[in-house]
């Protein structure tokens, strides 16, 4: 499939009346949790995509290119609105904020399962580690104060347990930052990819930011708050790989073939018939704004979208399903932090290092820890913490049910 190709009435990019704005919400107990990711996912992309295109506009002079990405822009708005209706008015802050756990664990796992680049898949697989230990903490605090089964939200496709503590993934914002990926020489999945992740790790962190002091008890608000500072340094990393050296125009182009690729990736794995319409016609949308952006591209620059995307024919599509066996090998480096643009053993550091000045300035006792107490309240309620283990933990010091380890990835 090549987006650039398609035939369709690309000229005009046309606008949903207010009513079409609101569509009918899911059944929470009833649609597949990777439906629910889809939604999360694309919500994320348009959020993406809003953001860059009102920076777009702050960053030039132009106001005939202004009206142009404005117009873009305001279709944009429109899509996400659209996808945000879906949610239901009984789904309750943590009940999404699991199924936005699981799209970090599961999307993370695909994407560096087919990373090319070891730069890009080193942070994927880093970061994986950590979400997947968000998903756990969030998980027990569901059970402990809504009562709710986690198995009617995300079913069995992801395992819950600990991943790297989330009090051992404090680290200094020196060492969230890594080395770009030149987009010229770069696979046209690693340039996918980067994009793709960075949108949803920063939709992530708005969603944390913005409802975490909306929660009703005090230790959940203080989880969110925590976490979402986690969720600060992954956006550090994965926007840190993107190319510098690409021009605004280009990066424009680049994030509507994402738009494209994504939509119609959702299209062709969606399983409800309802979404499978709302996929089909964004993606329809995507491919004016996408138009467009060639068209303003050769205008202002010169370029054809091949001077940018090499390969414009979409890769193999974005499919969700189980990644257990991958996450289980991922889980057996739990014992790495970042030094610089580097990973390297706790054990290894050297004294005086970036990672444990900052854990004493932040964390200092871990025992205090919201996503310690979270868990360790749940252990002396229940005995032990709540768990969805195919087989024992990689690591070993992970194993005891009735013990949070705080020391695991963060004391040498």
């Amino acid at each position: 499939m090549n987006p650039f190709k398609e035939n369709l009435n690309k000229n005009k990019i046309s606008y949903y009346s207010l009513k079409n704005l609101a569509l009918k919400p899911y059944d929470k107990y009833e649609l597949s949790p990777y439906s629910k990711t889809r939604i999360i996912l694309m919500n994320g992309t348009e959020f993406e995509s809003n953001a860059f295109y009102h920076q777009f506009a702050r960053h030039t002079s132009n106001n005939d290119l202004r009206r142009e990405i404005a117009e873009i822009r305001r279709n944009e708005q429109q899509q996400q609105k659209r996808i945000a209706s879906l949610k239901p008015i009984n789904e309750t802050i943590l009940e999404t904020t699991l199924s936005y756990e699981q799209l970090a664990v599961d999307l993370t796992a695909i994407l560096a399962k087919r990373e090319k680049d070891k730069t890009v898949k080193n942070q994927l697989d880093f970061a994986l580690l950590e979400d997947f230990d968000h998903l756990y903490r969030f998980t027990d605090m569901l059970e402990m104060d809504e009562k709710q089964n986690y198995k009617k939200l995300i079913g069995h496709y992801t395992e819950i347990m600990p991943g790297r503590p989330t009090v051992a993934e404090h680290r200094h914002p020196y060492d969230d930052i890594r080395k770009p990926v030149n987009f010229c020489l770069a696979d046209p999945i690693t340039k996918l990819n980067v994009n793709i992740i960075t949108a949803a790790e920063q939709q992530t962190m708005n969603y944390y930011m913005n409802v975490g002091a909306f929660y009703h008890t005090d230790h959940g608000r203080k989880l969110y708050s925590e976490i979402a500072m986690i969720e600060e340094e992954h956006v550090s990393g994965y926007e840190s790989l993107k190319d510098p050296n690409t021009s605004w125009l280009e990066c424009a182009l680049m994030h509507e073939y994402t738009e494209c690729y994504l939509y119609y990736s959702c299209y062709i794995d969606e399983t409800n018939e309802y979404l499978k319409g709302v996929w089909l016609a964004h993606y329809e949308d995507e491919l004016r704004h996408l138009s467009k952006i060639q068209s303003l591209l050769y205008k202002y620059e010169g370029k054809e979208y091949y001077d940018v995307i090499f390969t414009p024919e979409f890769p193999e599509l974005l499919s969700f399903k189980e990644n257990k066996k991958y996450i289980r090998e991922v889980l057996t480096n739990i014992r790495i932090t970042a030094q610089k643009e580097d990973y390297i053993e706790v054990s290894k550091l050297p004294k005086n290092n970036t990672f444990e000045n900052y854990q004493k300035a932040v964390v200092k006792n871990a025992k205090d820890a919201p996503s310690h107490k979270v868990i360790d309240k749940y252990i002396n309620k229940f005995g032990e913490d709540l768990r969805f283990e195919e087989s024992p933990h990689p690591e070993k010091e992970l194993r005891n049910r009735k013990v949070d380890n705080v020391d695991v990835g963060r004391i040498k």
